[in-house]
């Protein structure tokens, strides 16, 4: 029996362990798993959807695997690695020998070191609860307790501020907002969500954020933190301004955790260094996935990828070790490549009042290639910015601000890697028409093999024959596919293939769904853009 440890029990790691377990037929894996949070696993791109109000806290746990061959350690930080002897040391003294080791220690929230935020000294950057030391008033969003207490805050809170307009930080002052607080935006680059989009896409989103409310000062920076009494009053901005405030939410990025490899002597950069196979070049029993490592290819920061690479190391360590000659380097790298073109780099929004969708080639740092040709159609003031980029007859890269339907078809287009029209104008027309959409007008006329949850790869085949099998409820088909437990985005088209898959009361519609296709035609848009 082969001794694997795994150091983190968040998205990336428990998926890994299921992965592995279903891979390893021959049990071969005797596996431990050792987690710094005292909780089940759970999924933390939704917390946004706490905040808003959307999702209940229970909501977010993550199926757990159960197997003779498993062991979970919950609440148990790990404080050292011996190399030498193979061996993880826990907090509380607790000596784990491994034969294989994987990090999966994920990423914790960056604060930034603006004076006035902590009320302490600083807390080491990989401690897995870094709001622990903040002022008063001032509240990360990484974890489920953050969630928890942001909720608790909006209680009291009349004012709010939310620093960072990433993809985390709209969410959060969304979500803020629909809890009936008054948010203000700070952001010091020149455009919200400047990853994803250029300064003319990031006007019309700062245009329909007025709509919903949200002041926002973009381009402008931070400089300290008001504090009296011990209690966050106000946030100091750069231009001199003073933004009053009960509350701050911190979505400033993230810090990979490395300290863990970094003091064992593993080469880390931003994040651990791995090779094709996911292997630390230093040391070849260990591996690193997710938010912490740091591929050749580059993080994206998403959890598709963590969740591709936790399939491909599966693999890879369930592979048979008497196959001639060494493989595993050619089939990683292909399947990296694959992966790169997957659509793993799709991000959606998912926060109430806007609709946005990313993908590929998009954002304020994109460089200017004369192969590609780029066609827009900008109109602000209904908040509507559609831009395609075009290369060798392919979709290369979208952004879509206030239209869905078209997100929908073009996320396709993109995953599928489908041929665009001759002339690319094409792919803009249903946002001047939406009836004339690509896309099916009910789930009749999808294709067995379409993505209806992308972050799991779940397409409407596996979620038909779920059905059959018995599932009737989106809690027994995510325990079954997964499908639902990643960005969330496909949890209303999940409910209704459901609904339109199930026995009609009729004898004449029986098991057809025709009972069921009105319902069903309003789920299609959304359908493929659930890949954030």
């Amino acid at each position: 029996m082969t001794r694997l440890v795994v150091v983190g029990n968040g998205m990336v790691g428990s998926r890994f362990v299921e992965d592995l377990l279903a891979a390893d037929t021959s049990g071969r894996y005797d596996i431990t798993v050792v987690g710094a949070e005292a909780c089940e696993p759970y999924n933390r791109v939704l917390l946004s959807e706490v905040v808003a109000g959307k999702h209940d806290l229970s909501a977010l746990t993550l199926p757990t695997p159960t197997s003779p061959r498993l062991t979970v350690l919950r609440g148990a930080p790990v404080s050292h690695l011996d190399r030498e002897d193979r061996v993880v040391v826990t907090t509380d003294g607790a000596r784990l020998r491994y034969d294989r080791l994987v990090l999966a220690t994920g990423s914790a929230a960056r604060v930034p070191p603006l004076p006035g935020l902590r009320s302490a000294a600083p807390v080491d950057r990989d401690d897995p609860f870094p709001s622990d030391d903040l002022t008063a008033g001032v509240h990360a969003l990484r974890t489920i307790d953050d969630a928890r207490e942001v909720v608790a805050a909006t209680l009291n809170a009349t004012r709010a501020v939310v620093l960072g307009a990433g993809v985390l930080g709209m969410e959060a002052a969304c979500g803020l907002a629909r809890r009936g607080v008054a948010v203000t935006v700070v952001h010091p680059a020149s455009t919200l969500m400047e990853r994803q989009l250029d300064a003319e896409a990031g006007r019309v989103v700062e245009l329909a954020m007025a709509r919903l409310g949200i002041d926002q000062r973009v381009g402008v920076g931070a400089t300290s933190a008001v504090v009296d009494g011990g209690r966050l009053t106000g946030l100091r901005l750069d231009d001199g301004e003073l933004v009053p405030t009960d509350l701050l939410v911190l979505a400033t990025g993230t810090v990979p955790s490395t300290t863990l490899a970094a003091s064992a002597g593993l080469g880390v950069d931003r994040g651990v260094v791995v090779d094709d196979d996911l292997r630390s070049p230093d040391d070849h029993r260990i591996f690193a996935i997710g938010d912490c490592a740091q591929p050749p290819e580059g993080g994206t920061g998403l959890v598709a990828q963590g969740w591709e690479q936790s399939r491909r190391l599966a693999a890879h360590l369930c592979r048979d070790s008497s196959t001639s000659g060494n493989p595993s380097r050619t089939v990683s790298t292909d399947l990296a490549r694959r992966s790169s073109t997957s659509g793993s780099d799709v991000v959606r929004l998912k926060a109430h009042g806007l609709d946005v969708v990313t993908m590929g080639v998009c954002g304020s740092a994109r460089t200017d290639d004369p192969a590609q040709r780029t066609l827009r159609l900008s109109d602000p003031d209904v908040g509507r910015h559609v831009e395609v980029v075009v290369s060798g007859g392919q979709l290369v890269g979208a952004t879509c601000v206030g239209a869905g339907a078209v997100a929908a078809d073009l996320v396709t287009t993109y995953t599928r890697r489908t041929p665009v029209p001759a002339d690319p104008a094409y792919l803009l027309l249903p946002a001047l028409v939406p009836h004339q959409g690509l896309g099916p007008s009910s789930p009749a006329d999808l294709a067995d093999d379409t993505a209806v949850c992308r972050c799991n790869g779940v397409t409407k085949a596996g979620i038909t024959a779920c059905v059959r099998d018995g599932a009737t409820s989106v809690a027994e088909v995510a325990a079954a596919t997964r499908a639902t437990t990643g960005c969330g985005g496909c949890h209303d088209d999940v409910c209704a293939l459901l609904d339109w898959l199930a026995p009609a009361t009729s004898p004449e519609g029986a098991g057809t769904g025709e009972n069921h296709v009105t319902k069903g035609k309003h789920m299609i848009h959304s359908t493929e853009t659930a890949g954030s």
